[in-house]
């Protein structure tokens, strides 16, 4: 029995350590107060772009004479100038008279290891891309131990660049079209590989066109299992609405679209294999291929495109047209004089060198009447785009960088010119590049307008975009991640990737 001085005791015990709880309470709060004071944001954290036209990537109509505060890598707050109340002491101002603000652009099919390894990414592609206003981009496949240590130096705020979203190697048939590549060719490999890959941390799967049918389809009711989705070309033994019917979310360079839109898709579907067949050079093999292209224009249907691209809209498949690649395929490549450009000497020697054999081998195997036959395809397809964004399928901007003469970042804006020549109106292009691609990676909450509570990615302009798509291109100012590269700074990101390239 415990007695009557142990449970005084016990009690005036338990007052003195709600006592001492109450003390440390008040001192614990008065060393959380210092330290706050002595951690308050710092004076560079707070930038206020003022009596700016806003073009916030909803939709909405430009909106003149705002200001928007950014505090640390967030939007603080967005109002009309002459309502804006007392900015923060420190923050820094930008005058945004005369200018446009635009969401941060976003590349949505990329290749950062495309370029050489480790500083191909770091000293050439990447400052390229923010010079450029891109914030974010898709990258499409690509070597995982050179990009996920990129990706975390970048969130980890140890290096300035976009936000990267990644693929890793491609699901490919054997042989596979590029590197790096898993080859797949039974449904054990294809459930093991999407499973390694997404244990790995990639935000999706990306499939090639030498899949087999049974494959592809394993591959997608794998990534059904593994709940991830996959994108990339249609295989050339699929058709472009089965990809679509089982879940491939995007497809990227108009694979197999064509195709679909033709009234004799079936037989082009067996012939597309016999055209492609023998070697390269060979007369017989080139003259099956070129009758075999224009079988596919002369048999293109409105009706057979119609129907698919209300399949695309039904099934949520958005489309990354990739129209400069097809360009850059139909255009430049016919003509070696023609190459040059101001923007070369921001790539690489080496890189540069790679390019110009790739159109040198073009160019010894393609005859005359291939260069008209190619530009009639891009027209075609670029048609095809502008029916895709009258019916409602999503659209997406990317250009598949750093392919031969698409150069990192530069390449975009040419991309929004294009899709602008599509059909798109500039408004429509603009998104294709912001809220579309946030939307597209699950980001809208977070990335792709200019709202308050979102991240702090923007894009200062000299011009007006929607007067002319074309503007986008005049950059005054980008803002990633809350911090501000004025112009000065972006100049001096050229001017180091001139002098990298010179050396490399």
């Amino acid at each position: 029995m415990i007695s009557f001085h142990h449970r005084i005791y016990t009690r005036a015990a338990k007052l003195s350590l709600a006592a001492i709880a109450r003390v440390a309470a008040c001192v614990l709060v008065c060393l959380l107060a210092c330290s706050c004071a002595q951690h308050k944001l710092p004076e560079e954290s707070a930038l206020a772009i003022t009596h700016v036209t806003l073009i916030d990537g909803t939709g909405a109509a430009p909106q003149p004479d705002m200001t928007v505060l950014l505090v640390r890598d967030r939007i603080a707050a967005i109002t009309s100038s002459d309502a804006a109340a007392d900015l923060p002491r420190h923050a820094t101002i930008v005058d945004g008279r005369g200018k446009f603000l635009i969401p941060g652009l976003a590349d949505m099919h990329v290749h950062l290891t495309g370029a050489g390894e480790p500083d191909g990414s770091r000293k050439f592609m990447i400052p390229l891309l923010l010079e450029n206003g891109i914030t974010s981009v898709r990258d499409m496949g690509g070597y995982l131990d050179s990009l996920l240590p990129l990706r975390r130096e970048i969130e980890e705020g140890k290096r300035l660049g976009p936000r990267i979203y990644l693929a890793g190697p491609y699901l490919d048939g054997n042989p596979p079209a590029f590197q790096p590549a898993l080859v797949v060719t039974n449904g054990a490999q294809a459930s093991q590989d999407v499973h390694d890959l997404v244990r790995r941390g990639v935000d999706f799967i990306k499939v090639q066109s030498h899949l087999s049918r049974d494959v592809y389809f394993q591959i997608a009711a794998a990534c059904k299992g593994e709940h991830i989705s996959f994108v990339g070309h249609v295989p050339d033994r699929v058709t472009a609405a089965e990809a679509s019917a089982v879940g491939q979310k995007s497809i990227e360079h108009l694979t197999c679209v064509l195709r679909a839109c033709s009234a004799n898709e079936p037989k082009l579907m067996r012939e597309q294999f016999l055209a492609a067949a023998g070697k390269e050079k060979d007369v017989s093999s080139r003259t099956r291929q070129f009758d075999w292209a224009q079988e596919l224009l002369q048999s293109f249907s409105e009706a057979r495109a119609h129907a698919l691209l209300q399949e695309f809209v039904a099934n949520g498949t958005s489309q990354t047209p990739t129209l400069i690649l097809l360009q850059e395929d139909s255009y430049r490549r016919g003509n070696l004089a023609d190459m040059p450009d101001q923007r070369v000497k921001y790539v690489p020697r080496a890189v540069f060198d790679r390019w110009k054999k790739v159109a040198l081998q073009d160019a010894l195997a393609a005859q005359a009447r291939d260069y008209p036959l190619r530009q009639e395809l891009m027209e075609k397809s670029a048609h095809v785009v502008g029916e895709m964004q009258v019916a409602g399928v999503k659209i997406l901007a990317g250009t598949d960088t750093a392919a031969p003469f698409v150069y990192p970042g530069f390449s975009l804006h040419d991309e929004l010119a294009l899709l602008v020549h599509a059909g798109l109106t500039p408004m429509q292009a603009l998104q294709s590049a912001t809220s579309r691609a946030a939307e597209f990676m699950g980001k809208s909450a977070t990335q792709g307008t200019i709202e308050k509570g979102k991240v702090a990615d923007l894009v200062l302009l000299d011009a007006d975009p929607l007067a002319d798509i074309q503007n986008t291109s005049r950059i005054r100012a980008v803002v990633v991640r809350g911090r501000l590269l004025d112009r000065a700074a972006l100049d001096e990101m050229l001017s180091s990737v001139e002098k990298f390239a010179a050396a490399n």
